[in-house]
């Protein structure tokens, strides 16, 4: 990972806290760098190589079979058009398909066809893989660190923010 301004142990000179919460994030923040190569490495060693967009767009439909058009554009956060070239490069490989919707003949739905489903998996699959390989060759103390320190960042990051103190 590129650092602005240095290495974490540069940083942690710097600042004198070598474990401070700053130093700590330039470190996450290089892990996940290398996760994010990881990911994309085994996506692109999928049987059909997507582009990131397309492959979100393909997970967005997943997760929300039927959506329209406009809805796919707001859930990407991309304009219309853009949303719309997407899909037809989309259906053009097979993996999405259009059709219109049974009450509102204007709209048109958006879904995954079976070769889709098959290409999110395969990715799937092989993240999964990946990942697997890296933990594996892991110690055992460092993947259980690893697993408790995600447990501890996801419930700080899930928890409800604290109401303000009352300065009355």
């Amino acid at each position: 990972m590129t650092r602005l301004g240095g290495t974490g142990g540069e940083r942690a000179d710097r600042i004198g806290d070598e474990d401070g919460a700053e130093t700590v994030a330039w470190d996450v923040a290089g892990a996940v760098e290398s996760l994010a190569d990881l990911w994309s490495l085994a996506a692109q060693a999928a049987v059909l190589r997507l582009s990131p967009h397309q492959l979100r767009a393909l997970r967005v439909l997943q997760a929300a079979p039927g959506l329209n058009l406009t809805g796919l554009a707001e859930q990407l956060e991309i304009g219309l058009p853009t949303a719309s070239r997407l899909c037809d490069r989309l259906e053009a490989a097979g993996l999405l398909e259009r059709s219109l919707h049974p009450r509102r003949r204007r709209e048109v739905r958006l879904g995954l066809t079976v070769r889709g489903r098959r290409v999110l998996d395969d990715v799937a699959t092989r993240r999964a893989q990946a990942l697997a390989d890296v933990l594996g060759a892991m110690e055992p103390d460092d993947r259980e660190a690893l697993r408790r320190g995600l447990r501890a960042f996801a419930a700080v990051r899930e928890a409800p923010a604290s109401p303000p103190a009352d300065e009355s």
